[in-house]
C-alpha cells in the first residue's frame, strides 16, 4: 500500500508541474536533480516572540486580513489553514478567500473558504484527493497541495463576512522561489458560484413520473460551473448538491463549450457519469480525482451532497474561452440548491469574475424535515379527497 501511494503521489507531482510550467521533465528527476536557482520559502502564523501563540487575530467581523504578500518570483505548492472557532460555531461560507497575481487589482481566486478546499454549505468533515483535503479532526485542517505560480507577487487575504470573531487563524504558506518561470507558465484560477435553481413550469418532471419527458431546448437555463476568456486549461470542480425532494437530481448532461463552439464540444449522459460514478451512488468514496465525501443520509436523495473530480491527468484545454454547465436533472427540470468552485489555469490573471454573492445569498436552504414530509403527505391526501386509508404509493 505504501508503495503505491508513492507512486501516486509521484505522478501527481509530475502531471502537476506539467499542467504549470509544462516540464517535460519527469517525477523522478523532478525529485533527484537539483535545481539552479530554488530556494524554499514559508510564509506562517508564527509566534515571532517565540512563544506559543501560533496564530493570527482576533479577526472581527468585516475585517480583511492578508496571509501573505510575496514579491518576486515563485511557486505556491503548498497551503494549510485552521481556524478558531470551530465551524458549527462560525460557517466557513462567510469567511471569502481571495488570491492576487502579479498585482492584479482584481482576484484570480474568489471562494468561501470552505468551499475552496471542499467543505460544503455550513459543515465540516474528513475530505481526501490529491489537490485538495480537509483532514483530521473532523475536517478542520484546510490543506492544498494546487501548483499556484507568479511572476512578480502573490497575495493572498481572507475576508471575515460573519458576524462571529475570528479567534484564531492558524496558516503556512509554502513556496519556492525561482529566478524566473517558462513564459508559457499559466496562473491559478479557482471561482464560486451559488444557485437556487428552477424548475419547468409543468414540474419537477424526473424520470418521467409526472408525464413524457422533453428535450432540453434551452441550456442557458443549466447550471454554470465557470466561463472564462483566455488560454488554459480546466483541472476540477467541488460540486455541491442539496436537494429537496427524495427524487434523484443527477439525471442532468455536462456540457463544455470550447473556444466559443456554439454546442457542446463535450457532451456527458449524467451528472454521476461526468464524476466518474454510475447508478445514483449514495455511499461515501474517496479517489485522488474523484470522490463523494459527503452524502445525505435521508430518504432516498433528500438533502446534501457533495462531489468532486478533478482533470489532473486529463486537463481539458481551451485556446481563447471556456465555460462548462450542467443540467439540473434532465432538462432542467429540478429545483436544486447547487454551489460549486471550479479550478483552472490560465494564462492571464482573470478579471471579469461576476460579482459574489453576498453571504445570505450564499446561505444554503434547510434541508426539509420529516414535519415538512408530513405535511406534503397531508396536501396530497386532500387531493384525493381525504380517503382515510390512503397509504402514500396510490397513482390514480
Amino acid at each position: 500500500m505504501n508503495q503505491i501511494l508513492k507512486l501516486t503521489s509521484m505522478i501527481f507531482l509530475f502531471f502537476t508541474m506539467n499542467l504549470v510550467a509544462q516540464d517535460t521533465s519527469n517525477s523522478l528527476s523532478a525529485l533527484t536533480q537539483d535545481k539552479e536557482g530554488v530556494k524554499s520559502k514559508r510564509v506562517s502564523s508564527y509566534d515571532e516572540t517565540g512563544k506559543n501563540s501560533d496564530y493570527k487575530g482576533p479577526i472581527k467581523p468585516g475585517e480583511f486580513f492578508t496571509l501573505c504578500d510575496i514579491k518576486g518570483t515563485g511557486i505556491i505548492n503548498h497551503i494549510w489553514i485552521t481556524i478558531s472557532p470551530t465551524a458549527d460555531e462560525m460557517s466557513r461560507n462567510d469567511v471569502v478567500l481571495r488570491m492576487y497575481w502579479d498585482g492584479s487589482e482584481t482576484p484570480s481566486v474568489e471562494s468561501p473558504i470552505g468551499a475552496f478546499f471542499g467543505q460544503g454549505w455550513e459543515e465540516s468533515y474528513d475530505f481526501s484527493s490529491l489537490p485538495l483535503s480537509a483532514g483530521p479532526k473532523n475536517g478542520a485542517a484546510l490543506v492544498s497541495y494546487f501548483q499556484m505560480p507568479f511572476h512578480k507577487s502573490a497575495r493572498i487575504e481572507i475576508e471575515n463576512q460573519s458576524d462571529t470573531e475570528i479567534d484564531a487563524f492558524y496558516y503556512y504558506v509554502d513556496y519556492i522561489e525561482v529566478d524566473k518561470l517558462p513564459n508559457n507558465t499559466l496562473y491559478f484560477h479557482a471561482w464560486y458560484n451559488h444557485e437556487l435553481t428552477k424548475s419547468l413550469p409543468d414540474g419537477e418532471n424526473e424520470w418521467g413520473l409526472l408525464g413524457e419527458s422533453r428535450a432540453n431546448s434551452s441550456v442557458q437555463d443549466n447550471y454554470l460551473i465557470m466561463e472564462t476568456k483566455g488560454k488554459g486549461h480546466f483541472v476540477g470542480v467541488n460540486y455541491y448538491v442539496n436537494s429537496p425532494t427524495p427524487m434523484w437530481y443527477g439525471e442532468g448532461d455536462d456540457m463544455m463549450y470550447i473556444d466559443g463552439e456554439s454546442s457542446p464540444s463535450l457532451h456527458g449522459t449524467g451528472t454521476e457519469d461526468y464524476f466518474n460514478t454510475s447508478w445514483c451512488p449514495k455511499v461515501p468514496f474517496s479517489h485522488p480525482y474523484f470522490g463523494y465525501p459527503r452524502v445525505n443520509g435521508d430518504i432516498g436523495w433528500l438533502g446534501r451532497t457533495h462531489v468532486y473530480r478533478y482533470h489532473i491527468t486529463d486537463p481539458i484545454h481551451f485556446d481563447s474561452s471556456f465555460k462548462f454547465t450542467i443540467e439540473h436533472g434532465h432538462n432542467n427540470n429540478l429545483t436544486l440548491d447547487l454551489a460549486s468552485v471550479a479550478y483552472w489555469y490560465q494564462d492571464k490573471p482573470f478579471t471579469e469574475f461576476p460579482k459574489l454573492q453576498d453571504k445570505e445569498e450564499r446561505k444554503p436552504m434547510p434541508i426539509p424535515s420529516a414535519q415538512d414530509i408530513h405535511i406534503w403527505r397531508d396536501a396530497w391526501r386532500k387531493s384525493k379527497g381525504y380517503e382515510r386509508q390512503l397509504w402514500g404509493n396510490e397513482r390514480e
